[in-house]
Order: structure tokens, then C-alpha cells, then sequence
């Protein structure tokens, strides 16, 4: 009997993995409770816009989580961001670079308090702690998230280092000059008001203490004339729950309203080498199963059995939207990236200035 093409067995345990991950029922609850609520922030015709989203922020976010998290593990395994990446290099290797590369710039060393502003599942984290021996403390105010950074920090030996607390980043629940050092991973473009969140980053912080990001922001080259670019633009934002996308100007105007001072910043995205974009594993790969699930080729399996799944009731109704979403979300950050108009990785290095 002939052996399958490495392709086709790749399909198989494409669907496979799918129908795993809708045979638990947490997961259909979640998909099943907030589809409808969180589509209707973008839906233009019922009074959907930025300043509905910027006054929902915390709903619309918490919705978002909801239904994406699970789809973001089975495609994007713990660390949830891009990064610039070297030709040669694996994607999980640069994602791993990108984040020593934070401990390395913000100095991070053991007996240091950190904070995660925005700490998803807590990949970035761990990373950091193993890297640099740091303590750090995550801030999410998604409990499905957070419950799973818990899990993840005690498998990996590092609940004595790494914690993660629910809260708001607008409004967090800590004393002032809390920490030694804090950074973002493509997190702050969730803010309603980006001084606003910059603004209690820099009050946690010790005087003299350093904050790093990758932030998403529109390049120069987008022209809000543009059809096209407006159509990218929102495609982004709904899905990927971004009240609004910021400009480089206004991020860094943004952070020097907020008291800080700028060291450094620069679009990282523009190191990839030409081979290797930052948008690459949205397009496809075939370097493992986890990089088929992200490109291309795995949207579209996932999205068929998916729709077959919903059909069948074993997926709940509103998974095949929220495949659909975050589909359109990967074509619009492809589009971006290809025209230049879109980087998630516009990385800043900031002070907050000694007394």
C-alpha cells in the first residue's frame, strides 16, 4: 500500500487536531456565549465604531479572549506575537530572541520585579524568568487566560517566579513604583487611550525603570485616503480587537505625555530578512504541524472541518464565524505587511525619568 505524501498526512492531523479541540465542551460554551456581542463592536449598521469599542473595551476584549484563545494555542502554541526573524531561523526561534532580547534591553536580572502588561498565556513570561531569573507578574483581566498561566507557570517549575493577577491595565490595582522593569508584547494596541495605559505603566515603575514593547501601529505609508488601506486597517481591528490603530507619531507622542522618556525605537519588523517577513507564518509554512495550522493551507482545512463540525451540532454554532474572523484578520495582516502600511512590531525602549 503506498504511504501518503507528508502533505496529506499533515491534512489528516489537521482535522484530527480540530475535532480534539471542539470535544471539549469548555470550549463550545465560550465560542457559543460571545460571538454575536463581539461582532457587533465592528458592525458599522447597528452603531458598531471606534468610540463604542474604546467605551467596551473591557467587554469586547474579554469576548474576544473568550473565543480566540484556544484557536490561538492550536496555532501559535503560548507566545502570542510576531517577531523579526532571520532567514534560516525558525519561527519558534525568533519568537524566543525577540523576547531574551527584551531581557537583555531592559536589564532584567534575579531579584528584579517585573511586570507583563498584557501576559496572554503567560509563553513570553516564562521565557524571560528561565532567561533572565527575574520575578515577573502578569496583568490580564481574562480569567480563561489567566487560569491557563497559572497551569502553564506550575508544569514548567516556575510558580515561585511567575504569577499572573486579573486587572485592568487602564486602572491597575498595584502601589506606585511597584517594579524594576516592565514590557509589552503587542499588547498595548488593546488600549482605549494609549497615554492613559502609558500613563499607569510609568507610575508602577521605580524611578529609573525601563519599558520595553512591540506596539501595532500604521506605518507612513498609509494613506487614510485609501480604500484599500482603510479596508486592511479594519480588517485588523476586528480581528483583532483593537479599538482603534495608533500611528507611530502618536504612539511615541503618546508615551512622552505619559512622563516618559524615549531611548530608543524603531520599526523591528524592518530586520526580517526579505525571505523571512514578519507575516510569514500566516502565509504558510511546511517546517511542522504547528506551522501548517497557521498559514494558509491549515485556515482553510480547519475552516472545512469546522463548518462540517457545526453542522453535526459537535461545534458550536458561531465557530465557523469566529474561524472566518480570524482568517479575514490573517489575510488583512498579510495585506498590511505586504504593503507596508501595517507593523506589529514597532519596538520602543522608554525611561521613566529618576527624581
Amino acid at each position: 500500500m503506498l504511504s501518503q505524501p507528508p502533505h496529506a498526512k499533515r491534512g489528516v492531523m489537521q482535522e484530527q487536531a480540530v475535532n480534539r479541540f471542539y470535544s471539549d465542551e469548555r470550549t463550545r460554551g465560550r465560542v457559543r456565549g460571545a460571538i454575536n456581542e463581539y461582532l457587533g463592536f465592528f458592525d458599522e449598521s447597528n452603531g458598531g465604531s471606534v468610540k463604542a469599542r474604546q467605551a467596551g473595551y473591557t467587554t469586547m476584549i474579554n469576548h474576544y479572549y473568550d473565543l480566540v484563545t484556544d484557536f490561538y494555542e492550536h496555532g501559535w502554541a503560548k507566545s502570542f506575537h510576531f517577531a523579526p526573524r532571520f532567514k534560516g531561523e525558525s519561527f519558534a526561534a525568533s519568537l524566543a530572541r525577540s523576547e531574551h532580547s527584551f531581557a537583555l534591553k531592559l536589564g532584567l536580572k534575579p531579584g528584579m520585579k517585573v511586570l507583563d502588561v498584557g501576559c496572554g498565556v503567560g509563553g513570553p513570561m516564562r521565557s524571560i524568568a528561565r532567561f533572565s531569573g527575574a520575578t515577573i507578574e502578569g496583568v490580564n483581566n481574562n480569567d480563561y487566560q489567566l487560569s491557563k498561566v497559572q497551569q502553564y507557570n506550575e508544569e514548567a517549575g516556575l510558580a515561585s517566579r511567575c504569577s499572573g493577577f486579573k486587572g485592568d491595565f487602564m486602572n491597575l490595582q498595584v502601589p506606585d513604583e511597584n517594579y524594576d522593569a516592565a514590557y509589552a508584547f503587542e499588547a498595548t494596541c488593546h488600549a482605549p487611550d494609549k497615554a492613559g495605559v502609558f500613563e499607569e505603566i510609568h507610575r508602577t515603575l521605580k524611578p529609573g525603570g525601563l519599558f520595553a514593547a512591540y506596539e501595532w501601529c500604521m506605518t507612513s505609508k498609509f494613506d487614510p485616503k485609501s480604500a484599500e488601506h482603510l479596508q486592511t486597517k479594519k480588517g485588523i481591528e476586528e480581528g483583532d480587537s483593537l479599538p482603534d490603530i495608533a500611528s507611530i507619531p502618536e504612539t511615541l507622542d503618546a508615551l512622552r505625555a505619559a512622563g516618559f522618556e524615549v531611548l530608543e525605537s524603531h520599526d523591528a519588523a524592518g530586520t526580517c530578512d526579505p525571505e523571512t517577513p514578519w507575516y510569514l507564518p500566516l502565509v504558510g509554512e511546511t517546517e511542522s504541524l504547528m506551522s501548517l495550522r497557521r498559514g494558509r493551507p491549515g485556515r482553510f482545512l480547519a475552516r472545512r472541518t469546522i463548518r462540517t463540525l457545526e453542522a453535526l451540532r459537535i461545534a458550536p454554532k458561531g465557530s465557523t464565524e469566529v474561524s472566518r474572523m480570524l482568517g479575514a484578520a490573517a489575510e488583512s495582516l498579510i495585506k498590511g505587511g505586504e504593503l507596508g502600511i501595517f507593523t506589529p512590531n514597532y519596538f520602543f525602549l522608554a525611561r521613566r525619568p529618576t527624581r
